[in-house]
């Protein structure tokens, strides 16, 4: 399946000195007054009246609060964090295969950290309500039920060069903004689509990761012994277009598929060569394992699969101009229909992506992406075709615009995100507010717009997931 699919805020602020000149003393009497010269106050009188119960030092009474909390947790064996938090979501438009709320659930996160010189041991994982998808048997997987753990990791250095990073965690790599081209790493496409923090989007893997420091090239390598397939649209919770149906199907239609389960032969291995040259970052990627969202179909079972893959990629990033400018490619080989004569697996491609990011004013940020998906074998596939099959684009195209505004102390954030593919005449829009009332408690409110020509294209299949959402978070 097509995936649209972080980028930094830059800031500035001017300090400018001011002399000030040595005042001339005062006449003698009126300089300061030593506190031994102050005579004291009648007995009863030594301190400060109290107010009456409700009018005391709300800050104080914070601050209180706060050492009590401090307390509690520096009595714990490890650092505790997390948050609290209630989002609602609700459609724009009737999907008569979904429920009319998008998202209704609250969620514990909690985060758990030990370490030392020599090992640290991570933790994380959300408790989770969630009546909108009615399912409460943890799935691990695919993020399903009331427990979902996002990290459980040692991370410890065998050598003075070489970090190991063992068991659950959340990995990144590339240099698109919601777009990805070297990063294999499982996404979570229901999530980032119902109005979930964007954080969600990343899906954790099950792996190992090694990584070695040298003065001339950095080496990551990571090694995922059973495959992690993305938490992909299967019509449970968003509605897709079902090419066998010929219409957009949801619950009444799940995607079925034939999961590769196997541990150590269902494998994937990811590895990135790095360096900076001057000021700019640069890597090489390389990828082994299979198509992270179903990309083929068994013609027996009618099961979708995922076709083996390899990637090769590169990638550059660094100040161009006034801003920073990035670039990546990568060549998808579909090791399973290298002649692209089946109709039934997805074609290698190319994928190529430019971008530039730049503060247009003091607090507002603006940045733009070009991105494009070339099918290699498109006359092999079109030939392969059977008779009123939908046909796809040699080119996909995607243009992409992000405006980031930090208003009142950059305590409000408003944010912009619009995907427009002009070969499929197709889009995504992504807006929120974000206001954060003080160092715990924030409030977002956003909507997540698809639009379309029809409902074949990759954005028009989902005009009917079109949603707004609001939020409240804890953080402690």
């Amino acid at each position: 399946m097509k995936r649209p699919v972080l980028f930094s805020l830059l800031g500035c602020m001017l300090l400018n000195p001011v002399a000030h000149a040595e005042e001339p003393a005062l006449p003698m009497g009126l300089g300061v007054v030593s506190p031994a010269d102050v005579p004291a106050l009648p007995q009863g009188l030594s301190s400060e009246p109290s107010l009456p119960m409700g009018l005391g030092d709300g800050n104080k009474e914070e601050a209180v609060a706060q050492e009590r909390a401090d307390v509690w947790r520096d009595a714990l064996p490890f650092d505790l964090s997390g948050f609290i938090e209630t989002r609602y979501g609700m459609r724009l438009h009737r999907d008569t295969q979904q429920k009319r709320a998008s998202l209704g659930e609250g969620r514990l996160h909690l985060q758990a950290l030990q370490s030392n010189e020599s090992l640290t041991v991570g933790l994380s994982g959300d408790l989770l309500y969630d009546p909108v998808a009615d399912e409460y048997e943890p799935d691990l997987e695919n993020g399903d039920g009331v427990l979902d753990v996002r990290e459980a990791y040692v991370l410890f250095r065998p050598a003075e060069n070489a970090d190991v990073k063992l068991g659950r965690q959340i990995l990144t790599w590339g240099t698109g903004d919601l777009l990805f081209i070297n990063d294999l790493f499982p996404k979570d496409w229901n999530s980032f689509f119902i109005g979930r923090d964007v954080e969600y989007l990343k899906a954790p893997s099950d792996a190992v990761k090694l990584a070695f420091y040298h003065p001339e090239v950095n080496l990551d390598v990571v090694y995922t012994p059973r495959f992690d397939a993305d938490r992909f649209i299967d019509g449970r919770r968003i509605s897709y277009y079902n090419a066998g149906a010929g219409s957009v199907a949801g619950r009444n239609l799940p995607v079925n598929t034939e999961a590769r389960d196997g541990w150590f032969h269902g494998d994937e291995l990811a590895l990135r060569l790095h360096r900076l040259v001057e000021a700019y970052e640069t890597a090489l990627y390389y990828y082994q394992g299979y198509w992270k969202s179903p990309a083929g179909q068994n013609p027996l079972s009618g099961r979708y699969t995922f076709p083996r893959l390899s990637v090769y990629g590169a990638s550059v990033r660094g100040p161009v101009l006034a801003g920073i400018a990035n670039a990546e490619l990568g060549y998808y080989d579909s090791r399973d229909d290298r002649r692209g004569v089946n109709p039934l697996v997805r074609n290698s491609e190319w994928r190529v992506l430019v971008g530039y990011e730049q503060e247009l004013v003091p607090e507002l940020t603006g940045s733009m992406q070009y991105y494009i998906e070339h099918m290699q074998d498109h006359t092999a596939y079109r030939q392969s075709l059977p008779a009123g099959a939908v046909v796809e684009d040699a080119n996909h195209q995607v243009l992409t615009l992000r405006l980031t505004q930090l208003l009142m102390q950059q305590n409000l954030k408003l944010s912009l995100f619009n995907f427009y593919s002009p070969s499929a005449g197709d889009g995504y829009t992504r807006a929120s507010v974000n206001y954060k009332l003080d160092d715990h408690w924030q409030l977002e409110t956003g909507l997540n717009l698809f639009y379309g020509q029809r409902h074949t294209s990759f954005f028009g299949q989902f005009e009917d997931t079109s949603n707004i959402y609001a939020g409240v978070r804890y953080s402690f």
